[in-house]
């Protein structure tokens, strides 16, 4: 059936700025794009990772898993700008006090 609106939308892009790359994920991160936003994430080589996920509108279980193995690939170097649904999910999750999450 037809809700009359438009189909949410997914978008992962990077930009490499010296050792540090900057991944803008956009739209519902669940198991059919989940993949994609940890494989943008490690498409190029880097010492740091700045994942924005202020524009995420839903964040489920894969996305969740594709978060942690961000954080274990990069322990010293993530940084993750949550939107508020992200910051919910990761606050149910027992996650909301990692090192690499900024609530600004």
């Amino acid at each position: 059936m037809d809700q009359g609106g438009a189909p949410p939308v997914f978008s992962a892009s990077a930009e490499l700025d010296g050792d540090h790359l900057r991944v803008v994920v956009t739209g519902e991160v669940d198991m059919a794009t989940a993949d994609t936003m940890l494989s943008t994430a490690l498409r190029e080589p880097a010492d740091r990772v700045t994942l924005d996920l202020r524009a995420v509108t839903f964040f489920d279980s894969a996305a969740i898993h594709a978060l942690v193995r961000l954080a274990q690939r990069f322990p010293a170097g993530l940084t993750v700008l949550p939107s508020r649904q992200v910051t919910r999910v990761l606050e149910i999750s027992g996650l909301a006090e990692q090192n690499w999450l900024r609530r600004d």
